[in-house]
């Protein structure tokens, strides 16, 4: 079993791209069985950081193949799952 402060601080990487596409910052859960629906990564930030983020990553927990030590296997479509 993995806890959500440890999860946070792992790199995603997607298997299709081999692109780094962040860290894991928030969860998405399903209120009525408390599952995890989705995990958030954050996109790179505007102008230093000053305005904010320009875009985030919402990937559905049934695309993680795996979690490591280090780092979480994605695979998917990044244009499919990118949120401005």
């Amino acid at each position: 079993m993995i806890r959500l402060s440890e999860l946070r601080y792992k790199e995603v990487i997607n298997e299709c791209t081999c692109k780094r596409l962040g860290c894991i910052e928030d969860l998405e859960f399903d209120e009525k069985c408390g599952q995890i629906c989705a995990v958030i990564i954050p996109g790179q930030s505007r102008c230093f950081g000053l305005f904010g983020k320009e875009e985030e990553f919402i990937i559905p927990f049934r695309c993680i193949r795996q979690i490591g030590p280090d780092i979480v296997l994605v695979e998917v479509d990044e244009k499919a799952v990118l949120r401005t």
